[in-house]
């Protein structure tokens, strides 16, 4: 066994070799740290990096390994997404608002993990407040995909699918709004869960939409998607949103067969903006399920193209409320030259945030204004409902929903961030899951022009073992999970 071998590995490897002694906690990291130090400049994924405190708790690990006294993940390293509070590290959701914000406390996934004996070696750039389909709204410059420095990653948590991707890190948390885990996740050929609404507690995790946030992971598979949401799972008394119902062991029943296993398509999302080339691998993908005993059926969605505009209606009046509490007056950023206090909540938040999270918060204010909540707020919610059915009587039929992720490959950077609209488009596959709080994951299935693209398994409410099951499988039988880009092997 040799360093260079190690960012190729999964979770699961790296846990087995340090089961076997065939590798220390400390080798692990200090490797990681290295490839980060090397490489990290090109991606740029990383918001901080914190390794002195990371060998140091290699250090630690590699005792109680020795003692045997080693929990479930002792000694592998892990990326944070940076809108989850650590304590004593800088937390800044990417945006000059949070530039100097240390949290005291640690978020319920953090401490979860860092229970579990996880070693967290940085914090992962992002869109600014998770809002953005590019991660190109970051107050700390823009995120590069590795299978080619030109293109975007996808966003919002497009920091932590590209340290995954580049084996800079072999795991790494996201959150998910409207598809901002499992759309980097197609786009940079990793795997990428968004749990059941409530599945995870979402204390700690600086909000953007409260309704429609969800904490998951980045991996390299299936199976370590399985390892990492059997810890972090379940009710927390800090979070009054998230749910009892009793947690499993996801890695228990991610072998057993798919045969039988009835898998739906969305009629509506093969019909108009899927590119051809990305509905031809999705499906070989698809055929590669079905060999397997899966048995395919087509299903009618009749709302699910309302999902973009509801969506934007709902995230923007809970944005509006939600960040009205960064007014420089306790914490974040603050204006130094102002005349009165509208003046300086007024430059404070002019200053502070971008000009993305200044739409969506002004968005989100009009729709929940007098005369027009009824019009639009009150409807979404009415059409979310609607879309909510929709999946209800779809479950009745089917195990698993299947489709695309995103409607193309990766895009170039700068491409669309002058048009907002098609920017949201990107997530067109993915909100509905979210107004539904669905669990979903995104799979690498092939690639377009050389580029990733990802298999979407959606599941009933708390049906992670399902699509965790179907994900598995898959990934028994194919390599795709595997490719690693060229720039980075």
């Amino acid at each position: 066994m040799t360093t260079s071998d190690i960012h190729r590995m999964t979770l699961s490897q790296l846990k087995s070799n340090l089961v076997a002694k065939n590798l220390s906690s400390r080798e692990i990291t200090e490797s990681f740290i290295k490839r980060i130090s090397e490489t990290n400049k090109s991606l740029n994924a990383f918001i901080t990096i914190t390794e002195e405190q990371a060998i140091s708790q290699s250090v630690e690990a590699d005792e109680n390994i020795a003692k045997g006294k080693a929990k479930s993940l002792t000694g592998l390293p892990f990326a944070h997404k940076d809108l989850f509070c650590t304590d004593g590290i800088l937390t800044t959701c990417a945006s000059k608002m949070l530039s100097n914000f240390v949290p005291p406390y640690d978020a319920t996934v953090v401490k979860r993990l860092k229970d579990a004996g996880i070693i967290m070696i940085g914090k992962t750039n992002m869109d600014e407040f998770a809002m953005g389909s590019s991660n190109e709204t970051s107050h700390y410059g823009n995120v590069s995909n590795p299978w080619n420095l030109d293109l975007s990653p996808g966003g919002s948590s497009g920091g932590s699918a590209a340290a995954v991707a580049a084996g800079l890190v072999p795991a790494a948390t996201g959150t998910d709004t409207g598809g901002s885990i499992r759309q980097p996740a197609a786009l940079t050929g990793v795997t990428g869960i968004k749990p059941t609404y409530g599945r995870v507690s979402r204390y700690g995790m600086i909000a953007f939409a409260s309704s429609l946030d969800q904490g998951g992971f980045f991996t390299k598979s299936s199976e370590d998607a399985a390892l990492l949401l059997t810890e972090v799972a379940g009710l927390d008394e800090f979070d009054s949103t998230s749910s009892a119902e009793p947690v499993p062991d996801y890695t228990a029943s991610i072998n057993n067969s798919i045969k039988g296993i009835k898998i739906g398509l969305i009629k509506q999302h093969f019909e108009e903006g899927l590119d051809e080339a990305n509905k031809k691998v999705l499906e070989e993908a698809l055929k590669a399920l079905e060999s397997q005993g899966a048995e395919i059926i087509e299903i009618d969605m009749p709302n699910i193209g309302l999902s973009v505009p509801t969506y934007y209606v709902v995230a923007s009046a809970e944005c509006s409320s939600n960040l009205s509490r960064y007014d420089g007056i306790r914490f974040g950023h603050r204006a130094e030259n102002f005349n009165d206090l509208t003046d300086f909540y007024s430059k404070t938040r002019g200053e502070g945030f971008g000009s993305e999270v200044k739409r969506r918060i002004m968005t989100g204010t009009y729709v929940l204004s007098s005369g027009y909540y009824d019009a639009y707020y009150l409807k979404a919610q009415k059409v979310r409902q609607l879309i909510s059915e929709d999946f209800k009587n779809a479950f009745e039929k089917v195990n698993v929903i299947a489709g695309p992720t995103t409607p193309s490959p990766a895009f170039p950077l700068g491409a669309k961030m002058d048009d907002p609209i098609e920017m949201y488009l990107n997530d067109i596959f993915t909100i509905g899951a979210n107004l539904a709080g669905l669990p979903a994951m995104s799979i690498p299935c092939g690639f377009v022009n050389n580029l990733p693209i990802g298999l979407q398994l959606i599941g009933k409410h708390f049906g992670e073992e399902s699509i965790l099951q179907c994900g598995h499988q898959y990934q028994q039988i194919t390599d795709w999970h595997k490719q690693v880009p060229e720039d980075f092997k």
